[in-house]
């Protein structure tokens, strides 16, 4: 019975649609109107992680010390694949990358995979033979001696390779390795490299990222280190490709913590004083810094920031990779904070400001394995790779050219597992993800995949943090990340709407920050402000919060997220605002404390952790800035 009557209100139904269709409005069906809201709907929706500095085989300085990944390898980890690392140690990510950019040193672009391959492109030179046949017994010393002897060339500064196929035929095949493994849509593999400029070890290195593909890519082969140590030269050269290929390109600058104040220097490398037009150009093809990574963190140094107290995070301030050692009249010219501070005077001064960077982290790992994550790190270079050896923490980083002086000797047990860049966008596309790596739509972390949004505008109201379309109204009224204020309303205050959501696999937040730094007739000015915060705790007379608390375990590396939130959020109106100084505002948000890498290895591995190691720290994120212009 229940069947049959079923089947009668089924017949009644098929029986009444023509009945309802002729009751339709004609008007309704005739209007042209589209009803899905979001159609017309442009701004970026998505955040995407990645690594816009990574190096493999490809590498002399990877693949002549005991790196064997191949561009194809890297990407395939950076996808999620498992990949046996270069000491045959299986290797996978908790999570895939959503981009990745392979940035093998320029210097000799390919050379190890080339040897390892016996390809007459090199072996059929002079200078490779030579290479060859140190490295043919395939012993470690033989291989120590083949990296020493192309150092050799490079120190000499004259390409060993110059007027040879080389660089052409082994660009072409790093350029295959991207196009290979580019999925619009769903992965993109860029295509870039690093020009590596060291004057007297000073750090001066960029990576160089295409928004284009192999077509346009192959047509110039890469600038390196042999052509020129100047970054204005570096600037000639892109901007050659750009006229003669029609393509587009940025780098990003980093180390500059290694750079002996070279990086943010007062002068341009040549000892000239910088001119508006340096400034533009500077900004045009480097619109982006790395401000973190395994060599330490760029943000700021307590002697600069001494109320900040959380500047003195991952600060590797001692020696660079040359003989020099470091002085304090160096740091000022070496942070990004301190740099946004000059930046603003220089635009007062010049019309432009040569300093008005976003920011991105990476890892610069040697390894072809973008691991960030503390619980996964496979270090530096492929001599480090996991192990319960010592060499693992004792590996010199910096002092090999002043061994005499141990006061600047870094290790890698100092290292960071630093770090990823997040990006704004639309779309998991090359087009896309450039194109808001150029607007500085971008931040940084240490590692973490916390999701951080910000918009500085002159109508915001704290009713605007609760409404379903906080996105749209943050780019409606405002700027996001990255962006430009000016032109207030009379009376008017910069107003920001911040939203931070933890890493869903990863620690509760501790804390939102928000810091400015702005000019003043007695100097640059600098603040953080504690904006949102987790818990029921109360800042001191002194405006200080006290800690969050620590739930690290260092006998089992572990930690609890019974502290902290897993969301964020806060409205702020600058209180100090004076329409008539320049500004910037960034973001910065910290984490609760969680176990370092180095107390995670010393549990798994059954060894002790050095003395001057942490147990935990606090990964955080910074945002690229806000500036605010007067009229």
């Amino acid at each position: 019975m229940r069947r049959q009557l079923l089947s009668l209100t089924a017949s009644s139904l098929v029986l009444s649609l023509p009945v309802a269709a002729q009751e339709l409005r004609p008007s309704a069906l005739d209007r042209e109107v589209e009803y899905s809201p979001y159609l017309q709907e442009d701004y970026p929706n998505q955040v995407f992680f990645g690594d816009t500095h990574l190096h493999t085989s490809f590498s002399a300085d990877a693949g002549l010390v005991g790196a064997t990944t191949t561009p194809d390898d890297a990407f395939r980890f950076a996808k999620g694949e498992e990949v046996i690392s270069s000491n045959g140690i299986p290797a996978r990510l908790q999570r895939p990358l959503d981009f990745l950019v392979v940035t093998d040193h320029a210097e000799n672009l390919g050379l190890p995979a080339a040897l390892a391959a016996n390809d007459p492109v090199l072996v059929d030179t002079d200078w490779g033979a030579q290479l060859a046949a140190i490295a043919a017994p395939g012993t470690e010393e033989a291989m120590i001696a083949a990296y020493e002897f192309w150092m050799e060339a490079t120190f000499a500064g004259m390409d060993p390779l110059a007027g040879t196929p080389f660089g052409q035929t082994m660009w072409e095949k790093a350029t295959e390795a991207a196009e290979r493994h580019n999925i619009p849509g769903a992965f993109t593999a860029f295509i870039g490299f690093e020009w590596t400029s060291q004057p007297n070890g000073s750090n001066m290195h960029r990576n160089l990222i295409y928004r284009d593909g192999k077509d346009l890519a192959d047509r110039k082969v890469p600038i390196s280190s042999y052509d020129s140590d100047d970054p204005e030269v570096l600037w000639d050269w892109m901007e050659d490709y750009e006229t003669t290929t029609g393509g587009r390109m940025l780098a990003i600058p980093h180390g500059g913590n290694l750079s002996n104040g070279l990086m943010f220097d007062d002068i341009t490398l040549s000892g000239e004083a910088l001119t508006e037009a340096y400034a533009q150009r500077r900004m045009r093809y480097e619109p982006l810094y790395e401000i973190t990574q395994m060599k330490g963190d760029g943000e700021t140094h307590p002697m600069l920031s001494a109320d900040d107290e959380f500047a003195d995070y991952g600060t590797w301030d001692k020696g660079s990779f040359g003989p020099d050692p470091k002085t304090p009249d160096m740091l000022p010219r070496e942070y990004a904070r301190s740099a946004w501070l000059r930046g603003l005077d220089y635009e007062a001064a010049l019309g432009v400001n040569p300093f008005k960077f976003g920011v991105v982290g990476s890892t610069d790992a040697h390894t072809g394995l973008s691991t960030a994550a503390e619980d996964n790190f496979f270090g530096k270079v492929a001599l480090v790779e996991p192990t319960g050896d010592p060499i693992r923490y004792e590996e010199p980083i910096t002092g090999r050219f002043t061994p005499d002086d141990p006061a600047d000797d870094l290790r890698h047990a100092d290292a960071l597992a630093s770090g990823l860049a997040a990006v704004w966008a639309r779309e998991n596309t090359r087009e896309a993800l450039w194109d808001a790596m150029e607007r500085k739509e971008v931040y940084a972390t240490t590692g973490t995949r916390l999701r951080v949004r910000v918009f500085g505008g002159w109508d915001f109201t704290e009713e605007d943090m609760d409404r379903s379309d906080f996105t749209a109204r943050g780019y409606d009224a405002g700027v996001p990340m990255g962006g430009n204020l000016s032109a207030p309303p009379d009376g008017a205050t910069p107003r920001f709407l911040i939203r931070a959501l933890r890493d869903p696999d990863g620690a509760n937040l501790d804390r939102i920050q928000m810091i400015k730094g702005w000019t003043t007739p007695d100097g640059p000015q600098e603040r953080v402000h504690d904006v949102a915060w987790s818990g029921d705790r109360t800042p001191d007379a002194n405006g200080k919060l006290p800690p969050v608390g620590d739930t690290v375990d260092a006998a089992t590396a572990s930690y609890t997220n019974t502290i902290g939130e897993p969301f964020l959020e806060a409205y702020w109106e600058d209180p100090e605002f004076d329409p008539d100084q320049r500004a910037f505002y960034y973001v910065r948000v910290i984490e609760i404390p969680t176990p370092r890498w180095t107390t995670y290895d010393s549990v798994f591995f059954g060894i002790p952790l050095p003395d001057t190691i942490d147990v935990s720290q606090q990964e955080r994120a910074y945002t690229s800035p806000i500036w605010y212009t007067p009229n």
